[in-house]
């Protein structure tokens, strides 16, 4: 694909208390025709992350339909996995529920955050949510016992869910994390079997993070976007044939950093989806998305 970049839909809106700065991790939810919801985290004036949305028509994206006037989400009880912020990463229709897969934060000891992910569901379309439980999604184990578990991809594919998520492999010092994509299933949406299967994996030794992965399938074809990062996020591709063992597509992307825009240093968190017989992809740019949610087109 060649991506045309289209410029801020998105941006920070001073009035809400919710999103004084940033708006990151734009997260797709389609609603009638070429309107959809975009869920995204803004961030208060102590910096601690809100979900809340902004409702667009991308047949003039430029004009924001709607934004919510208090966050969908907000941050869990005092001690809990999600106490200190909160960020959604995929959102799924599941009979007469929604579900939203979304990434606590919290403070810890020594390392610098714990990214774990929640379940929050919704009985209105997702206009408001609640939590499944106060306890994460995902938990460590013997095998993943890093506190970084998070930032999944799910869909429903032949009755099976599926899920990419970001995986931690262990900390290089107290500011630096190294994580990289594996896969998991479920009958259910809740209860998930992980074997530790890798999906995208390191291909130098100057990255040390693959982040938040946005799978769809077409044509049996499933196809990856994600976040790699050296010294600055960049947006890499991957394909598959199974979903479980991918091929690494970085130069095919057709997407990359400006020469001098609020994607000029780093671009990340790609949510990709057909519309008006176009992809459009909603991503971060510099700054973990400061300025807002950028917008590229490419033809189908």
């Amino acid at each position: 694909m060649k991506w045309q970049k289209k410029g801020l839909i998105i941006k920070p809106q001073k009035r809400l208390w919710w999103m004084q700065t940033h708006a990151f991790v734009p997260t797709i939810y389609h609603l009638k025709g070429s309107v959809y919801r975009v869920y995204f985290s803004g961030r208060d004036n102590k910096g601690i992350s809100h979900i809340g949305y902004a409702e667009v028509d991308f047949n003039n994206p430029y004009e924001v339909l709607e934004y919510s006037l208090e966050p969908v989400l907000s941050i869990g009880d005092l001690g809990c996995f999600d106490d200190n912020g909160v960020t959604p990463s995929c959102v799924v229709d599941h009979k007469d529920k929604t579900y939203m897969y979304y990434i606590g934060w919290n403070k810890t000891s020594k390392v610098r955050m714990s990214l774990v992910t929640g379940l929050a569901v919704s009985d209105d379309r997702g206009k408001s949510f609640k939590r499944f439980s106060k306890a994460p999604l995902l938990r460590r184990t013997n095998s993943e016992p890093y506190n970084i578990v998070t930032g999944p991809s799910v869909m429903i594919d032949n009755s099976i869910w599926r899920m990419w998520y970001v995986s931690c492999l262990g900390w290089v010092n107290e500011d630096l994390p190294m994580y990289n994509v594996k896969y998991a299933e479920s009958n259910d949406g809740i209860n998930w079997e992980r074997k530790g299967q890798v999906c995208i994996d390191f291909q130098s030794l100057d990255e040390h993070s693959i982040a938040r992965p946005f799978v769809i399938k077409e044509h049996e074809k499933y196809k990856m976007w994600y976040s790699y990062k050296g010294s600055d996020y960049r947006i890499g591709y991957a394909e598959s044939l199974d979903g479980i063992n991918w091929e690494r597509m970085d130069d095919q992307v057709g997407i990359d950093v400006s020469k001098d825009d609020f994607d000029s240093i780093m671009i990340e968190f790609p949510n990709v989806f057909k519309s008006n017989d176009k992809y459009y992809m909603i991503y971060s740019g510099n700054n973990y998305g400061i300025e807002g949610v950028g917008l590229a087109v490419a033809d189908i």
